[in-house]
């Protein structure tokens, strides 16, 4: 089993976090970084490198998944897993590159459907989907992989093998970042004389709850002439920041270490992002936490490292002003709720979608779900929420929200497909 730090304050819901364990890593020995060819260009999804990370039996699969309790019975197949690198852009629309993971199943088939997975939230680049050694971070692209589809699973910008700092919860670039690595996973498959047939499953959990709305809205509206929309199935997600998620923070309605962790994470990113939040972190944090708490998130902190190092209360990391920002948002802060918040409010899907949701969420609350539900019915959406039923993965509802959805989201794209 992999092992899981216990945070004493927050037990292993840390995990959601750190993602950090001892488990073979997702296949054996790989090939040494392939470059792109020469005459490609640099467009947004032009791959970049491409390391084969190595191939399981469908057999291997079963047993791999079963080592953290992912439910193997959607896996028909084995898989040859894939770390592509490939061209996108920055918060500022500037060039850059990112990495994913890429999954294809080893059955003859030469047209495949995409699955789209965006991960939850980590702050280290090492547990990103391509880099992850654990079953948590890559098991759900193996999951949909090994049920037959092709799976994509970006890292993200910052992560992974990404540079520079990860911004986190902006929905805009994790929806660039995903739709250029279908374009970079579109061209491996036809290297490998395979071809993705265009009709895209999205799905993600917690913060990739979001990006998965993000990425649907995206190709709905026709962002990318060679994938089409098909259903949208995101679990867990914090989609509603400003309505649900910041007053349960503030209130204990959250794991409180895990409180800490996610409004540091959310004041230092989005004051990276978009500014105007503050000045100095010291404005809005503590110390001995103000001088730290930057370096905690820019990607090189390992997760055990940077919860062990924050208080384990809000009352201890905020200054006065810190929590006037988060109970009365204003200015840049505001605007960028607003934005966060629009993966639910300001589209129509014009496809199947399911929202997954646990009950009692100790991190995304549940109340972010509904919220979603709700906006999508005003827009006349029939948007059904599917509770995925008590799991608990790494002493968290959350976490184990993921595992289970991630079954039931198999099972369903199956029966779609």
């Amino acid at each position: 089993m992999t092992r899981r730090l216990k945070i004493a304050a927050a037990g292993a819901a840390g995990a959601a976090i750190i993602a950090a364990g001892a488990a073979p890593a997702l296949a054996g020995g790989g090939t040494k970084d392939r470059p792109a060819a020469a005459h490609e260009h640099a467009a947004r999804g032009q791959l970049v490198s491409v390391r084969h990370l190595g191939a399981k039996s469908a057999a291997e699969v079963r047993a791999w998944l079963a080592t953290e309790g992912f439910d193997a019975s959607s896996v028909r197949y084995g898989v040859d897993s894939y770390r592509l690198v490939y061209r996108t852009v920055d918060a500022r629309g500037r060039a850059t590159v990112a990495s994913g993971l890429f999954v294809l199943p080893r059955n003859g088939a030469r047209q495949l459907r995409t699955v789209s997975y965006t991960h939850g939230t980590t702050s280290y680049k090492a547990d990103a989907p391509s880099t992850a050694q654990d079953v948590w971070g890559p098991g759900p692209a193996v999951t949909y992989g090994s049920a037959g589809f092709a799976a994509a699973a970006p890292d993200y910008l910052g992560l992974g093998e990404g540079p520079g700092v990860h911004p986190w919860k902006d929905v805009p670039t994790e929806t660039s970042a995903s739709l250029d690595m279908l374009r970079a996973a579109r061209q491996f498959a036809l290297r490998e004389h395979r071809a993705l047939d265009g009709q895209v499953l999205v799905t993600g959990f917690s913060q990739g709850a979001s990006s998965a709305l993000g990425l649907a809205r995206a190709l709905q509206e026709g962002a990318d002439p060679h994938f089409r929309l098909r259903a949208v199935a995101p679990i867990s997600g914090g989609y509603d920041f400003r309505g649900a998620e910041l007053p349960a923070l503030l209130k204990g309605g959250v794991d409180p270490k895990m409180s800490v962790a996610y409004v540091s994470y959310l004041l230092t990113s989005w004051n990276r992002i978009h500014g105007g939040i503050y000045d100095k972190p010291s404005e809005l944090f503590r110390e001995p936490y103000a001088s730290h708490v930057e370096k905690y998130f820019d990607g090189t902190t390992p997760g055990e490292v940077m919860l062990k190092g924050l208080p384990d209360t809000l009352k201890e990391l905020l200054t006065p002003r810190g929590f006037a920002v988060l109970r009365h948002p204003s200015g840049t802060f505001a605007e960028a709720l607003r934005v966060d918040g629009e993966v639910c409010t300001a589209w129509t899907p014009r496809v199947p979608l399911r929202l997954y949701k646990i009950t009692n969420d100790d991190q995304a609350v549940t109340a972010n779900t509904d919220h979603c539900a709700a906006a999508f019915r005003t827009r006349g959406v029939d948007a059904p929420v599917i509770d995925v039923g008590d799991r608990v993965y790494g002493g968290s509802r959350h976490l184990g929200s993921n595992v289970a959805g991630t079954a039931l989201v198999a099972r369903w794209f199956a029966g779609l497909s």
